[in-house]
C-alpha cells in the first residue's frame, strides 16, 4: 500500500511525558510548553488529565492549566478523563475534547485503574455519551496493544475487541498504544489488521514507545498499511516505568524528521519543535532521549 500523503501528529508531551515527572513542573511552564508547540504547527497538544491528584499529583493543576492556555484556531488541545467526575471538571474548565483510555490487558488494567477491562469500559460510557451529547469529541487510547508488563504477550483479538467496544461508543479516533515499546514492525502489522476489522483504519492512530528502538520502524509499518495518525512527545518526554532508564514515548523530533524525509506532510516545523524540547529539557534539569534532537544541538555547538 501506498503511504499516506500526509500525517496527523498528536502530541502528548505535556501530560503523557510530563505525567510520572517525580519534581513538580510549575504551570506556567507547562502553559508555555503547550503554546510553543501548537506555534511549531502541531494541530493536536494533549493538554493535561483531569485525575486524582492523589494518584498522578503532576496533575493537579489541570484546571489551571487549561484555562490559561492561549488557544489557537485550529488546534485542539485533548484531556485525559477516567470517569464522570473527571469529566465534569473538563467541562467546567473549558475542554472541548477529551480522551479514555483502556488496556488490552486485564492485570495491567486492574493494576492501572483499579477495574477490569470490562469494568473500565462500562466506566466509559457514560463519560463518553456525556460528552457526545455536548458536541464534545472523544478520543479513546488503548494500552499495552502489543505486550504486558505483567502478562507478557496480548493477542491482537484482545485489542480488537477493546477497540470495536470503545468505537461503539462514539469515539472518533482509537489510539493503540505499545506502553513497554515491545513491539516489532510483524507484530503491529498483524495487530493493526485485527483492529482494523472491527474499526476503518481512518480511525487508527499509533501510541509508540522506543524502550527496544522499535518505535520509528513500528510507524513505519503502521504507515504502510494506512495508518495516518501518530502520537509522539517532545524530546521523548516521558520515560517507561516498567523498563527503568529505557527510553519510553517515540520522540515528536524523530518521528517529524522520519516523515519529513518520506516526503510525507505534517504541516509542523522540525526547528520551532526542537526550540520546544530544548525550553522543557532545561525546565526539567535533564537531556532529550531524542536522537534528531541531539544530533540537532551538536550541530548548533559545532
Amino acid at each position: 500500500m501506498m503511504l499516506p500523503e500526509r500525517v496527523r501528529v498528536v502530541e502528548v508531551g505535556p501530560r503523557d511525558g510530563l505525567q510520572n515527572e517525580p519534581q513538580s513542573v510549575p504551570t506556567a511552564v507547562k502553559v508555555e510548553l503547550i503554546q510553543r508547540l501548537a506555534d511549531a504547527g502541531l494541530r493536536a497538544v494533549e493538554a493535561t488529565a483531569f485525575v486524582s491528584p492523589k494518584w498522578v499529583p503532576q496533575m493537579a493543576d489541570h484546571t489551571a492549566v487549561l484555562r490559561a492556555i492561549k488557544r489557537r484556531p485550529g488546534v485542539a488541545y485533548p484531556v485525559l478523563v477516567p470517569n464522570m467526575q473527571g469529566f465534569a471538571a473538563a467541562m467546567a474548565a473549558g475542554a472541548d475534547e477529551i480522551a479514555v483510555f483502556g488496556a488490552a490487558s486485564e492485570t495491567f488494567s486492574r493494576k492501572n485503574i483499579n477495574a477490569s477491562v470490562a469494568e473500565s469500559l462500562e466506566r466509559f460510557g457514560p463519560v463518553c455519551a456525556a460528552a457526545l451529547a455536548r458536541g464534545v469529541k472523544v478520543r479513546g487510547y488503548i494500552s499495552c496493544v502489543a505486550g504486558c508488563p505483567y502478562e507478557g504477550e496480548v493477542q491482537p483479538a484482545a485489542v480488537a475487541a477493546v477497540a470495536a467496544k470503545l468505537h461503539a461508543m462514539g469515539c472518533y479516533e482509537i489510539s493503540l498504544g505499545d506502553t513497554i515499546g515491545v513491539g516489532t514492525p510483524g507484530k503491529v502489522r498483524r495487530m493493526i489488521a485485527a483492529v482494523a476489522a472491527e474499526v476503518p483504519i481512518a480511525k487508527l492512530a499509533v501510541h509508540l514507545h522506543d524502550t527496544y528502538g522499535q518505535a520509528l520502524a513500528n510507524l513505519y509499518a503502521a504507515l504502510e498499511i494506512g495508518v495516518a495518525t501518530a502520537d509522539s512527545s517532545v524530546a521523548g518526554l516521558g520515560g517507561c516505568p516498567y523498563a527503568p532508564g529505557a527510553a519510553g514515548n517515540v520522540a515528536t523530533e524523530d518521528v517529524i524528521y522520519l516523515l519529513d524525509g518520506l516526503g510525507i506532510e505534517t504541516g509542523v516545523e522540525l526547528a520551532q519543535v526542537f526550540a520546544a524540547g530544548r525550553f522543557i529539557c532545561q525546565a526539567l534539569g535533564r537531556e532529550p532521549t531524542s536522537k534528531v534532537a541531539k544530533a540537532l544541538a551538536a550541530k548548533q555547538a559545532a
